[in-house]
């Protein structure tokens, strides 16, 4: 979810590849604020979300995936040169991006970040003990606690060590989804009655429903191969069970696709 001054932004995955790259930005962006925090909590927390990096990372071939799509996309960009009412400029930005996000991620060899998980003996033990409520307490992991009282500067050191192959990771999914993102413009849409369908020309591996910050209200969507529905709720009272909306709620709809791009 983004917020901005004027709209509150939902996403809702539709593919399992998008559906991760979406956790790993949720969890890099968590990652960069722990880390910023030099205390012995944002440690844990950095540490905490660093060891969900790898898990999740660790699940499937994204590397593979994702230099395969990036080919992809230089094709068809590369064609689009030709066309004389392109800005040049952009697309050459854009190429440039796409395969140097390709070339960190080959040069990453046969190497795996999630490796560490099965080589490093400290890092294996403290994720095992993270899926406990307070399973890394000082009793249960003493040296995990001893490293955390060292000074700040070598804990960081550590992490960004550890951390160093996630970068290229990193880079990669921010341009696959800024690209997805920007693949399309959101329309103008009203849900009667708090319920919209619609009837897709084609499938998406991304919607994006925008609803103006001011209507206190969120999507609940339901999205199968040839229909998407959305059910405003209104948020009101947390304290109290949600119902929903009956009023019509104007919203703006993205379904992105970062093959639309061409299109």
């Amino acid at each position: 979810m983004e917020r901005s001054t004027e709209w509150v932004v939902f996403e809702q995955p539709l593919t399992e590849r998008v559906r991760a790259f979406l956790r790993l930005e949720f969890l890099f962006d968590e990652y960069a604020h722990f880390r910023a925090d030099a205390s012995v909590a944002g440690a844990r927390a950095a540490m905490k979300t660093f060891l969900d990096i790898l898990s999740v990372i660790g699940r499937a071939d994204l590397r593979t995936d994702l230099m395969k799509d990036f080919a992809e996309q230089i094709a068809i960009f590369t064609r689009l040169r030709s066309r004389p009412q392109v800005d040049h400029v952009q697309l050459d930005r854009v190429l440039a991006d796409l395969r140097n996000a390709g070339s960190a991620l080959q040069k990453l060899g046969s190497a795996h970040p999630s490796q560490l998980l099965r080589e490093n003996e400290f890092l294996f033990a403290v994720l095992n003990r993270s899926a406990i409520p307070g399973g890394t307490c000082a009793f249960d992991l003493p040296a995990y606690h001893r490293w955390l009282s060292r000074p700040p500067a070598e804990v960081a050191a550590d992490i960004a060590i550890w951390s160093m192959q996630l970068q290229p990771f990193e880079t990669a999914i921010r341009l696959y989804l800024h690209l997805m993102r920007n693949s399309t413009q959101p329309s103008d849409q009203v849900a009667a009655g708090g319920v919209f369908l619609h009837t897709p020309q084609t499938s998406y591996p991304l919607i994006r429903v925008l609803i103006p910050s001011a209507a206190d209200v969120y999507p609940e969507v339901s999205a199968g191969k040839h229909r998407i529905s959305i059910r405003f709720m209104s948020l009101g009272n947390v304290n109290v069970r949600n119902v929903q909306a009956v009023a019509a709620i104007p919203f703006r709809l993205q379904m992105c696709s970062i093959r639309a791009a061409h299109d």
